[in-house]
């Protein structure tokens, strides 16, 4: 295995138990393994990998989901790992603590872009280099919220490798500086691993939790809760936005507007 695509080629069945056609041009990335259990039901497909770092299920209508993991360094490989595959299209179904109080729980969220504050994207491209979504991923996306009538935000997204750090002050008044509506720990890693990797890509954030209140921080209730009311209309949205653009067959790059 002497180049990238050899190592990625053999590294992504490893790492999901999936063979490289068996997934679809079009794909939805979570960090939770219900929403790959929901997808499987909803089609009456099979949960891949289950004994696998990464479970997968795929819909007879090419449209994938796969359970990466949490954290910019599992986010980032799976980015490195699709360029096996070479998807038309994928989006980022993930979770994100609200930061503003324009933001409340179950509000989505579509970034226009993410602060790289998780160092891991720095391995891909100069810090210099914005991490920005596909635009017209983004517009099939809204168009489908709006269908539905249904609200979203749009605003900037600060990641961070920081897993658990609600509790400093002083990393809270940093990121009231910033401006960010709301954080986690994947968004900017996907966007330039797939800008790097020429996937056209997207994201879309459901508010769990805000951190930014000591009332507001997740707990193992309040994360129940929001599945409970929130994860399916989530997993909906995303498959609508993904199906649509698969069945319109458009292209996502447009070099020219």
């Amino acid at each position: 295995m002497k180049t990238k695509l050899d190592i990625a080629k053999n590294w992504l069945p490893r790492y999901t138990g999936t063979e490289i056609d068996e997934f679809g041009d079009y794909m939805l990335l979570t960090n939770f393994h219900d929403y790959v259990t929901k997808f499987a039901e909803l089609f009456k497909c099979e949960v891949n990998g289950l004994n696998k770092p990464m479970q997968t299920a795929t819909n007879n209508k090419g449209l994938s989901i796969i359970n990466f993991g949490i954290g910019s360094a599992n986010a980032a490989t799976i980015m490195d790992l699709l360029i096996a595959r070479n998807p038309k299209g994928v989006l980022f179904l993930g979770k994100c603590g609200g930061l503003k109080r324009s933001t409340e729980l179950g509000h989505f969220i579509l970034p226009i872009a993410a602060i790289r504050g998780e160092g891991t994207s720095n391995d891909y491209m100069p810090p210099e280099v914005p991490a920005l979504p596909s635009f017209k991923l983004h517009k099939f996306v809204s168009n489908i919220i709006i269908n539905r009538k249904l609200e979203y935000r749009t605003g900037v997204i600060y990641t961070t490798n920081r897993r658990l750090w609600e509790w400093d002050k002083n990393f809270k008044k940093y990121l009231r500086t910033l401006g960010a509506i709301g954080i986690d720990m994947e968004t900017a890693t996907l966007f330039i691993a797939g800008y790097k990797n020429q996937i056209a890509r997207g994201a879309l954030l459901l508010v769990s939790d805000l951190p930014m209140m000591a009332e507001g921080i997740k707990t193992g209730e309040s994360d129940k809760l929001v599945t409970k009311k929130f994860v399916d209309l989530h997993l909906q949205i995303g498959i609508e936005a993904m199906s649509d653009i698969g069945n319109k067959g458009e292209q996502i790059k447009h070099f020219m507007y």
